[in-house]
């Protein structure tokens, strides 16, 4: 990161600590890298959030996300590359913008609230370019915003972790931030307040208008919130889109694992096709010959006593309360077949069944072009 003696250039953006409107922008990372020490984590990223969208950078740890989220924050400095908003230049070979001159907000993991301060003063604690008696008319309109007016006075222990994060998301917000960023805001929550909350937030984030940017690694989290997903493997961006998109048309294995529980198989194409012992599947955008990997998912599979494509045997039934997980041993397969069928769908007790598969719940990849 450049020292503070380094006089390069420096763009002029408006300060938005004294905002009165957000104004939503737009984020373009191009050709970025980063490297710790000789470890690369973010190999040649482009990626551009347009104004006013909700992006979720999605992806295992060590995918990169946080880093990403870092470097647009100021917190790192990439190693190639340029970060530009609104199409103005603010991290690149020649500009380096300091974290605060940015406009840009950051919403940690931890809420990091101080816990002498009062709830209100929280709040306010960005606004440091406002007068007190405006800074705490505008921080108590964004605890209002986030329905936490009547806690302005007291202090963060006295919360629970929900009402903590609608405190830190009303801090990250009330300095009217151009873009803001928030890294996994909701992994620290009680699964069942996390709903409400994800529900609540987004509200908020609409409402005010502003570019987000969340850090997420649960797929089905990005797919409630995300305008579109950034999907990341090993620092690299291996797929973008609409939930639909990366669910419905991975574009490999990796992206097709992540957003659904799936069996593997393997097979050659042959005349367009694929046999495995649990059917014959499509695979004309393989040439013949090819060796693939067959990907069924778990909700693509249906169990009958009879009547059904092939023979398997009930290995383990497991309840889960709106579904039971099936394991199951099938005629000519080596790997055992899973199979999520909703409850109380098949007779107790039955051990031989039939299985039979919906060809829209399979996919297949062409091993050779699988590097992640």
């Amino acid at each position: 990161m450049p020292s503070e003696t380094d006089v390069r250039p420096q763009p002029q953006i408006p300060d938005r600590h004294a905002a009165g409107v957000t104004f939503a922008a737009r984020l373009a990372f191009e050709n970025v890298s980063h490297c710790y020490g000789s470890r690369q984590t973010i190999r040649d990223v482009s990626l551009e959030i347009e104004p006013g969208e909700v992006m979720c950078l999605l992806g295992p740890s060590g995918s990169g996300k946080t880093t990403l989220l870092r470097i647009a924050a100021g917190i790192e400095a990439q190693s190639s590359g340029r970060l530009l908003l609104n199409g103005r230049e603010i991290a690149g070979p020649n500009v380096y913008l300091p974290p605060e001159k940015r406009g840009i907000g950051l919403m940690f993991q931890d809420f990091a609230l101080f816990p002498h301060m009062t709830v209100l003063d929280n709040v306010r604690y960005g606004l440091t370019a406002v007068p007190k008696a405006d800074a705490l008319k505008q921080a108590m309109h964004a605890l209002e915003r986030v329905g936490l007016a009547h806690y302005a006075d007291k202090h963060p222990h006295l919360l629970s972790g929900g009402e903590q994060q609608r405190v830190a998301l009303a801090r990250a917000l009330v300095p009217r931030p151009a873009v803001l960023l928030m890294d996994e805001p909701f992994s620290g929550l009680d699964s069942r307040l996390k709903d409400s909350i994800r529900a609540d937030t987004l509200a908020i984030l609409r409402e005010a208008r502003v570019t987000a940017v969340i850090v997420t690694h649960d797929a089905e989290e990005a797919m409630r919130m995300a305008d579109r997903i950034a999907l990341l493997k090993d620092g690299r961006l291996v797929q973008l889109g609409s939930s639909e998109d990366l669910y419905r048309r991975p574009q490999s294995l990796f992206a097709a694992a992540f957003f659904s529980e799936i069996n593997q198989l393997e097979g050659i194409v042959r005349d367009g096709a694929v046999r495995t012992p649990l059917g014959t599947f499509s695979a004309r955008h393989v040439a013949d010959g090819k060796p693939v990997d067959v990907v069924i998912r778990l909700s693509g599979i249906t169990i009958s006593e009879k009547g059904g494509a092939v023979q398997a045997r009930v290995l383990s039934r497991r309840f889960l309360g709106i579904a039971d997980l099936f394991t199951l041993a099938v005629d000519g397969c080596d790997v055992q077949i899973r199979a999520r069928i909703r409850a109380d769908l098949v007779p107790a007790g039955l051990r031989d069944v039939t299985v039979s598969v919906n060809e829209r719940d399979t996919l297949v990849f062409e091993k050779a072009t699988i590097s992640d």
